[in-house]
């Protein structure tokens, strides 16, 4: 099955994000301000892109508009993967301020009825 050109640059774009999101949130946990990595990545992504998927999409005419058409699909997934990365490896542990709460109903009875 081959994939459209407009597939393969999303797609690039998403993987990016992921990668940029995942070493974003393992730095931000070792040191303050690691997430600046993953930002400073996404000035390369037109590097990546153009080394995985070889030709632009014909709404894309040249290399440097790359950065101005992935931005939020980039972000998106940066964001979500620099904050799940994030929480994972510091192990995050919820922290409840009444009894009464959602979420600590369902954490300790199992059941929101209690």
């Amino acid at each position: 099955m081959e994939l459209a050109i407009e597939h393969k640059f999303s797609l690039s774009v998403y993987l990016w994000g992921l990668i940029c999101g995942l070493v974003s949130g393992v730095a931000a946990a070792k040191f303050q301000y690691g997430w600046v990595i993953g930002i400073a990545m996404f000035l390369v992504i037109d590097k990546v892109v153009m080394a995985i998927i070889k030709e632009l999409p014909p709404d894309i005419e040249e290399e440097r508009l790359i950065l101005r058409k992935a931005f939020f699909g980039w972000f998106l997934f940066w964001l979500y993967f620099t904050m799940l990365s994030y929480t994972l490896m510091v192990n995050f542990q919820p922290q409840f301020y009444s009894n009464q709460s959602l979420l600590y109903q369902l954490t300790q009875n199992g059941t929101v009825m209690g």
